[in-house]
């Protein structure tokens, strides 16, 4: 068990000496949720809320609290901050928060990424409480840190989220990494060759998948080579049944296959014998549409959210 470090030798609090700590690279992840009722979602995507854009709002504050962390945590350091970013997953009646903090000092940012949901929360609490005194905050945590002595941190339910967009305008052939992509409902990747009004209109593969290829030889991957348009990390995509319905970004996908026919002469199978898409691989239909970009987070929805 660690030790506590805010008490001094006479047991009274003080704030630790990180002066001849060196300086590294850290960074913390943290998430939040707030639950509320399913018409106070909808005045908020109608921008009806009378306070202003809510998401908007809660934004910068939320990046506001992870700059003031060390003003309302006695024992915080005021830290030099490289980067701050607020996410929102906006379910049928939550709005998930995600806070991801940056800095290169001597001690870590797990309190400013926890500060920065919590205040982000608080924010859509009291931009929506004149209609909604019911929602609930929770599930506040971290997920992962990293740098300093300790080393890395990452929760053991491991947060899946997007490591790439791919895109390529003909069939057949692998696709182009991209920052970020407009999916939309009913049809798939704006622009991609497989998009279209069938039940394959997004096609995901995971980085373990990539993992498993590379111990069979094949060399110098990159995402998009088994030419799916999203690839994940974190989640088991081929164990999800068909039906699951998946939060993505600011979208909404419901598994309609796993795996697929090869196609004949792939290069990949030509390299390693065969290829992990087929079995591995899944692919959704597109129930709402939006933007998923790098680094967006990938949330299963559980049996009693699954209706519209």
């Amino acid at each position: 068990m660690g030790e506590f470090t805010h008490f001094n030798e006479e047991g009274r609090a003080h704030m630790v000496d990180v002066g001849n700590k060196d300086d590294t690279n850290r960074t913390a992840i943290a998430t939040g949720k707030i639950h509320m009722k399913s018409e106070t979602i909808k005045i908020i995507k109608d921008g009806q809320m009378k306070k202003g854009d809510v998401l908007s709002v809660s934004q910068v504050a939320g990046i506001m609290g992870a700059k003031k962390t060390s003003s309302i945590i006695p024992m915080c350091h005021n830290i030099f901050l490289t980067g701050s970013n607020i996410r929102f997953n906006v379910g049928n009646d939550y709005i998930q928060v995600e806070a991801q903090v940056k800095t290169r000092g001597k001690t870590g940012v797990e309190m400013e990424a926890l500060t920065a949901v919590s205040v982000a929360c608080l924010t859509i609490y009291d931009m929506c409480k004149a209609v909604d005194k019911d929602m609930i905050i929770d599930d506040i945590k971290l997920i992962k840190k990293t740098g300093g002595k300790s080393g890395d941190y990452v929760r053991d339910e491991k947060l899946a989220r997007v490591l790439s967009v791919n895109i390529s305008e003909e069939k057949g052939v692998v696709k182009d990494p991209i920052k970020q992509g407009k999916f939309i409902e009913n049809h798939g990747l704006e622009n991609d060759a497989h998009s279209g009004d069938w039940h394959r209109q997004v096609s995901l593969l995971g980085k373990e998948s990539f993992e498993k290829m590379e111990e069979l030889g094949a060399e110098n991957l990159k995402f998009g080579d088994f030419a799916e348009n999203i690839t994940t990390e974190g989640i088991i995509l081929y164990e999800l049944p068909i039906g699951t319905r998946l939060v993505i970004g600011e979208t909404l996908h419901e598994v309609t296959q796993i795996g697929k026919k090869c196609h004949s002469g792939c290069a990949i199978s030509k390299t390693v014998g065969k290829c992990i898409m087929p079995k591995e691989g899944i692919f959704t239909r597109v129930l709402k549409g939006g933007i998923i970009k790098e680094g967006d987070t990938i949330e299963v929805l559980k049996n009693d959210r699954l209706k519209d």
